[in-house]
């Protein structure tokens, strides 16, 4: 071959390895690490919850998704700068239900909850249950709502701040029965619970690990569970819906958003790693003790449900004037 002849067949072959490249590079996503925003500060149920996630990813993808905690404005913070990121399939983030009852509950936020997000997967819904002190004279949701509507102004329900999931639990609560409930502030869950296991407070809708220990002491009276279906963390115990009133689910949910845009194929091969996570029995039975339960579902389904979640708290938070402070 004379030297000519060589040199058109290296520019040949150079040129086909141009072409070649985007789809070694699609095949190979991610090739560098992935960026998780956690919109709540280290430490916290929802970080937890998030890294254990994220740690089961890195293993699976052989890329590190690195959590980015941006805690701060009832995730807010955290939730503007996912809207913001460059949709290139390196920026997700862990959202929680407060996706759903921020637009309600402020008057102007930085980002359309609605159009600058993509699904992913919905990943973990928590499990919140209904309590009360030993001295409240019942031990069924039907035992509960006939003393409350006989001494509505003897119950005191224990807040975690306003707008916090138990806030709405509680403007669901009186929504539904026609009572009114008066809710008492305290500056976290940490206080409220003491206020209610001290007796200062008389109910309370929460997480069920934050108030387990108590219950396991007796405390504290677990009265049902909030979720849709009866937990694996607590299975002999029914659910509010099955127990009396029908329709009320409350319970704090985490799933996965890609910033609006970002290519299809890196969400489509995210959601999938995502589901091989938790298909596992450790990262189900930690998710577990955390009183979490790892779920299903598509893209489409996160996108439907949250819509869904937008709308029921949108009606309920109006309703009760409520206002995030």
């Amino acid at each position: 071959m004379s030297p000519a002849s060589r040199s058109i067949v290296g520019w040949a072959l150079a040129l086909c390895s141009v072409l070649a490249a985007p789809a070694g590079l699609a095949q190979s996503y991610p090739a560098r690490p992935i960026r998780m925003i956690i919109p709540w500060p280290p430490g916290g149920g929802t970080d937890v919850i998030g890294r254990i996630i994220c740690q089961r990813l890195s293993e699976q993808l052989g890329q590190q998704v690195v959590v980015d905690n941006r805690g701060g404005a009832s995730t807010i913070i955290g939730t503007e700068l996912l809207a913001k990121a460059a949709p290139d399939g390196y920026t997700y983030g862990f959202q929680t239900s407060n996706l759903a009852t921020n637009p309600s509950l402020y008057a102007k936020l930085p980002y359309d909850a609605a159009k600058d997000f993509a699904p992913v997967s919905l990943a973990v819904q928590g499990l919140y249950v209904i309590v009360v002190h030993p001295s409240v004279p019942v031990k069924s949701v039907k035992e509960l709502i006939a003393h409350v509507k006989a001494a509505q102004g003897k119950i005191n329900v224990a807040l975690a701040g306003p707008g916090s999931p138990n806030h709405l639990a509680l403007a669901q609560f009186n929504t539904m029965l026609g009572t009114q409930l008066a809710g008492i502030q305290y500056k976290g869950a940490a206080p409220a619970v003491t206020s209610l296991v001290g007796g200062e407070t008389q109910l309370m809708f929460i997480s069920y690990p934050t108030v387990a220990p108590h219950i396991q002491t007796g405390r504290l009276r677990l009265i049902a569970v909030t979720s849709e279906k009866r937990s694996s963390a607590a299975p002999d115990v029914p659910t509010a819906v099955e127990a009396g009133l029908p329709g009320f689910v409350v319970g704090e949910w985490y799933g996965i958003m890609a910033p609006a845009r970002t290519n299809p194929a890196h969400i489509a091969r995210l959601f999938e790693e995502v589901q091989k996570a938790l298909a596992q029995a450790d990262v189900r039975q930690k998710l577990l003790a955390l009183g979490a339960e790892a779920v299903a579902s598509t893209a489409a389904e996160f996108g439907a449900f949250v819509q869904a979640e937008t709308a029921k708290w949108a009606k309920i938070i109006k309703a009760a004037g409520i206002k995030a402070e």
